[in-house]
């Protein structure tokens, strides 16, 4: 098993940065040749580290610290009005865990979200490969959420499970469902699922201040940031 203190770190040569304009990006990278097993990936995720398939990697530029890593502390969350409407309006979905999305069902859906949402991400155009890279359950702490209306797959919520919460790694879902916000609804969804495990957190990724898709994040409180390699309260 490898331990943290020995573990090789490799940085891209800086590049535009896909958030801010006019900034230059670096991103750190574990050794893909690491042995990584649930704890250290944990260990990882303290220190802002986050998946990308079977990559972990944060933001590490030399002239900008805006990507901030954020989780929710699950038993401190209250909703707001807006969440509560939201959770009480799609109280007839069924919310089943799952070890493995790899049907056509669950492909179809992801496709057609992605076509339908982010013709302008690196994600497009999607193939089948690229899903299966992206979102294929590494190191044996991946779940999957499905939210079914009715018996239809409507919405999936990819989660990695560490020692002290959920990982929220990336959800997709029928964007023409939109009067359920099932984006927010799967947030929801996953703070509830930390709480029934005895976890802490869900870790939400990177916020950046300045990036409007961003903005979101900021909506399920209290939520921490790590500043300085030190978690604190989001004021």
């Amino acid at each position: 098993m490898t331990d943290l203190s020995t573990l090789k770190l490799f940085a891209t040569q800086p590049h535009p940065c896909s958030y801010i304009d006019g900034e230059q990006a670096t991103t750190v990278f574990v050794d893909p040749e690491a042995t990584i097993d649930v704890n250290l990936y944990s260990q990882l995720s303290l220190l802002g580290f986050r998946r990308s398939g079977g990559h972990l990697y944060r933001p590490q530029c030399s002239s900008c610290q805006a990507c901030m890593s954020c989780r929710i502390p699950v038993n401190l969350f209250r909703p707001n009005r807006s969440q509560r409407r939201c959770w009480q309006k799609n109280q007839d979905l069924s919310i089943t865990t799952v070890d493995r999305i790899d049907t056509l069902e669950h492909y179809n859906l992801y496709s057609r979200y992605i076509e339908g949402r982010h013709q302008d991400g690196d994600m497009y155009p999607p193939s089948e490969e690229q899903y299966k890279a992206f979102l294929t359950s590494e190191w044996g702490a991946t779940r999957y959420l499905e939210f079914r209306l009715e018996g239809a797959l409507i919405g999936v919520s990819v989660c990695d499970h560490l020692d002290d919460g959920l990982s929220a790694v990336y959800t997709f879902y029928d964007a023409a469902l939109s009067e359920r916000s099932l984006g927010k609804f799967a947030i929801l969804a996953q703070i509830q699922k930390a709480k029934q495990l005895g976890l802490s957190y869900v870790y939400l990724g990177y916020w950046i201040k300045q990036c409007d898709k961003m903005n979101y994040k900021t909506d399920y409180r209290p939520l921490e940031l790590l500043i300085n390699r030190r978690w604190l309260r989001l004021n």
